[in-house]
């Protein structure tokens, strides 16, 4: 089956960076769009970046563009997610999701941002 395990998270300053990782298992890796986004508490799920199966095309969310990065290896099977100048507002659990947004997904790893 499906699964994705998110990495990276910790705790980080306002300015500074993190970079997640998710590797992906259960599916043919490499012919898969893949996506992050974040969970706030008492907030819905925002989508935040996607990345196409060849990494062609990259899109992000107006709240990250500039910002995050997403890439991927398809030869480790990782999608990962360059986090910079974070903002306290960051602050969210971060989730790896299979294609753009309705796939499965990862339980995520927790990004705390403060100083």
């Amino acid at each position: 089956q499906v699964q994705l395990v998110e990495s990276g998270g910790g705790l980080a300053q306002p300015g500074g960076s993190l970079r997640l990782s998710c590797a992906a298992s259960g599916f043919t890796f490499s012919r898969s769009a893949m996506s992050w986004g974040r969970q706030a508490p008492g907030k819905g799920f925002e989508w935040l970046s996607g990345i196409y199966a060849d990494s062609s095309n990259t899109y992000y969310a107006a709240s990250v563009k500039g910002r995050f990065t997403i890439s991927r290896d398809n030869a480790k099977n990782t999608v990962y997610l360059q986090m910079n100048s974070l903002k306290p507002e960051d602050t969210a659990l971060y989730i790896c999701v299979k294609g753009w947004g309705a796939g499965a997904r990862g339980q995520g790893t927790q990004v705390t941002v403060s100083s």
